[in-house]
């Protein structure tokens, strides 16, 4: 089985709650990123939905049942194309028992695909923070030690990444401690969002913890926080000595920024897509989205994320308004022909 590489020039796409479905990881494939993270997967809810209330039966659905069209629940987020390789697959969860039968299960699951997984010890929204998961594992590093052992005696040695913020209070710096116990139970890689947890997403992320944290380790170190650009992402590469980085909100506002970023690595100039490009990948990732999801969740997706792609032309609030009222692929069809129209040559600043 082909290992996982991580290099310089192979970004990777962050796991995004509500974002990193199937078919925005593979529109950011297409566009370019290497490594592909799903949307943060319960652990809880892999293992109660094999153990309803706690019994020892054991019902693991077909690959073939866990399409977002046809899935539920948390295994509807596992739903991935065979050709999605290197596929990583985020969990959160605090229990080490819970989150390694999860591991198994899904590794049951995917049996013969190559299967990375990433513990989210790095997010702050309440919902997660209030299961005692995410980035408050910080605050009590001792179990967050535990949970990551479990994990990785379950996937094996190699298979799993840890994704950390700097601490969980303000000013409260554990990661390179942290950073260093996991090296040592066998992590693979650390991605370091160098904010804290109770920071969420407010400030500037601090890409000098990065370095320092690069410093201290051995295995790789992805870099995430504020890489909007891929010029961003360069001149992080550049100041920290980061192993590779890892794109987020930057993706989600121009799937474009992975082609742009392989291109500025590779020494070329870079330059906005055109609208005809802007409009491919809109056609593109409609055509997965009703591919993967059912049509409600797929409008819903499209939704949001058109006005994202073509945020740097006239009349987008415009756009934003006829989409609200958009009610089926037809519509949207017929909105996004509209809007094409409407457009000059060149976009509008």
């Amino acid at each position: 089985m082909p290992s996982l590489e991580i290099k310089p020039y192979l970004p990777w796409l962050a796991p995004l709650a509500g974002y990193s479905n199937a078919p925005f990881r593979l529109l950011c494939r297409h566009m370019g990123a290497y490594a592909t993270c799903t949307e943060m997967v319960s652990a809880k809810g892999i293992y109660y939905s094999l153990h309803p209330n706690g019994c020892r039966s054991f019902r693991l659905p077909g690959p073939g049942n866990i399409n977002m069209q046809k899935g539920k629940g948390s295994w509807a987020l596992l739903a991935s194309p065979e050709e999605e390789s290197p596929l990583i697959i985020q969990l959160f969860g605090a229990e080490p028992d819970i989150v390694a039968i999860a591991a198994e299960s899904i590794l049951q699951l995917f049996a013969g695909r190559e299967i990375y997984f990433d513990l989210n010890m790095g997010c702050s929204v309440p919902k997660v923070v209030k299961t005692g998961s995410g980035a408050v594992m910080l605050a009590d590093p001792v179990n967050a030690l535990k949970v990551a052992e479990a994990l990785i005696a379950a996937a094996g040695a190699g298979k799993v990444g840890f994704k950390l913020r700097l601490g969980w209070l303000n000013g409260e710096n554990i990661y390179l401690k942290l950073g260093k116990q996991l090296e040592d139970a066998g992590a693979a890689w650390i991605t370091l969002h160098p904010r804290y947890g109770k920071q969420a997403f407010t400030g500037k992320a601090d890409w000098s913890k990065i370095a320092a944290l690069k410093q201290e380790l051995s295995i790789p170190v992805l870099a995430s926080g504020d890489l909007l650009s891929a010029a961003a992402a360069k001149s992080c590469l550049e100041q920290t000595g980061a192993d590779a980085v890892m794109f987020a909100r930057g993706a989600m506002n121009n799937p474009f920024i992975f082609r742009e970023f392989s291109r500025l690595m590779q020494g070329e100039n870079t330059a906005r897509p055109t609208l005809a490009e802007l409009m491919d990948a809109i056609s593109q990732h409609a055509s997965l989205a009703w591919a993967w999801l059912d049509e409600r969740y797929a409008l819903s997706q499209m939704r949001g994320f058109i006005p994202r792609y073509v945020h740097h032309f006239a009349g987008v609030r415009a756009l934003r308004q006829q989409l609200t009222a958009c009610r089926n692929r037809e519509q949207l069809n017929a909105i996004i022909s509209q809007f094409i129209a409407s457009q000059t040559a060149d976009p509008g600043e």
